[in-house]
C-alpha cells in the first residue's frame, strides 16, 4: 500500500523530461509547447555562421533534435499532440526524468559559453564538488582532473551528455 501512495505523490508534481523534436524544429517546438501551456527551456549557444557575403551570429541549440519540458507525469502525453514532437525519452519504459539541478547546471553553463567544451565519451565517477565563487557558482559537479585548475564535468545522465569546465582550485569545495 505505502508504494501506491508514493506512485499517486510523484503524479502530482512537476518534474522536468527530454521531448525529442524533428531535425533542425526545436525552436518551433518550443514556442510551440509554450503556447500549448507548458513550461519549456531549450538551451541556445551563440555561434558564429558565414554566408558567402557575410558573417552573423546565430543562437543554435546546444543539443539537437531535444526540448526540455516540465509538466506533471500525467500531463505529458500532451505533448505528443504538438506539432514536431518526435517523443520523449525513456528509461526503463517510463519517461526519464531530469533533475532540476542539472537543468540549472545548463544555464550556469550557458552564461559562460566561452568556457564549455562537449565531451563525447561517458563521465568516469569522480568527487563530488560545488563552485564556491565566480560565474559557476552554485555549481554541483564532478571533479575530474586536478592541475593548476580543478576540471568539471559536468553531466546531464540521463542524455549521457558532458561539458568540461576549468575553474580555479580556490573556487571550488569539495561536497
Amino acid at each position: 500500500m505505502p508504494y501506491i501512495s508514493v506512485v499517486q505523490e510523484l503524479e502530482h508534481i512537476a518534474e522536468w523530461f527530454v521531448v525529442y523534436t524533428k531535425t533542425n524544429a526545436e525552436k518551433r517546438v518550443q514556442e510551440r509547447l509554450h503556447a500549448a501551456g507548458f513550461e519549456v527551456y531549450l538551451p541556445l549557444q551563440e555561434s558564429l555562421r558565414q554566408w558567402s557575403d557575410r558573417k552573423k551570429k546565430v543562437k543554435i541549440p546546444l543539443i539537437r533534435s531535444v526540448v526540455f519540458v516540465c509538466c506533471m507525469r500525467t500531463a505529458l502525453n500532451g505533448v505528443y499532440a504538438v506539432s514536431g514532437v518526435q517523443g520523449v525519452l525513456k528509461h526503463l519504459g517510463q519517461p526519464a526524468v531530469v533533475r532540476p539541478a542539472e537543468i540549472q547546471n545548463l544555464q550556469l553553463l550557458l552564461q559562460e559559453s566561452n568556457a564549455v567544451s562537449i565531451a563525447s565519451e561517458r563521465i568516469a565517477p569522480g568527487s563530488p564538488v560545488v563552485v564556491t565563487a565566480g560565474p559557476f557558482k552554485g555549481m554541483q559537479a564532478t571533479a575530474v582532473e586536478e592541475l593548476n585548475a580543478y576540471r568539471l564535468q559536468i553531466s546531464l545522465e540521463a542524455l549521457g551528455v558532458a561539458y568540461a569546465v576549468s575553474v580555479p582550485k580556490q573556487f571550488v569545495q569539495l561536497l
